[in-house]
């Protein structure tokens, strides 16, 4: 079953993640968007974009979900901040929650790697020519961890002491699974409107 938008206008953006390291305490790292990247929605989020809304809200003001549900929390972010690169991430999972539990495993399995945020688009221009839609300024409200991140690079890279290999097979499945994804997106959304 699909969770619903808890706002008008609130809006999903599967981002890039790439987390370092998910500690046996549920604590990681990683990238909730990065800038500058075209993603199979054809948005691209601009530097700044969530500074006026990590000043007002903080990282305690932001909820960490599980697949954008708001009846599956599953920790805290204890630090989010923008860098040169994109949105800086850091939380921790709550292990007393089941679902945080099984998240973990499927972290450190490897089964599950992607985040995404939920937000509210402030401000925003359009690349007419290519149809790109800029987001200039997003009212976060949440980063959920996720199954499929809607940039198909996001992917764990280690996970405690194992770190992944990238082979030629996987930038195959890659591609396989981008070319899947925006199929199944064309199909739902023919229109090309954000999800």
């Amino acid at each position: 079953m699909k969770a619903e938008p808890v706002l008008p206008g609130f809006e999903r953006k599967f981002a890039d993640l790439v987390v370092d390291e998910v500690e046996a305490s549920g604590a990681f790292a990683g990238y909730a968007s990065v800038f500058g990247v075209v993603d199979l929605g054809k948005d691209v989020v601009e530097p700044g974009a969530f500074a006026k809304s990590l000043r007002r809200r903080k990282a305690s003001g932001i909820r960490m979900l599980y697949q954008h549900d708001a009846a599956q929390p599953i920790g805290v972010w204890t630090e989010i901040r923008e860098d040169r690169r994109g949105l800086f991430v850091r939380g921790r999972l709550t292990l007393g929650v089941q679902r945080a539990a099984e998240v973990l495993a499927l972290l450190r399995s490897g089964a599950l790697d992607g985040l995404s945020i939920g937000f509210k688009a402030v401000r925003t221009r359009r690349d007419t020519a290519g149809g790109i839609r800029h987001i200039v300024e997003a009212d976060l409200w949440e980063i959920s961890v996720v199954t499929f991140p809607m940039q198909p690079s996001a992917r764990v890279e280690t996970v405690k002491a194992r770190r992944r290999k990238q082979s030629a097979d996987d930038e195959t499945g890659v591609r396989q699974l981008t070319r899947a994804i925006r199929h199944a997106i064309s199909i739902i959304n023919p229109k090309g409107r954000s999800l």
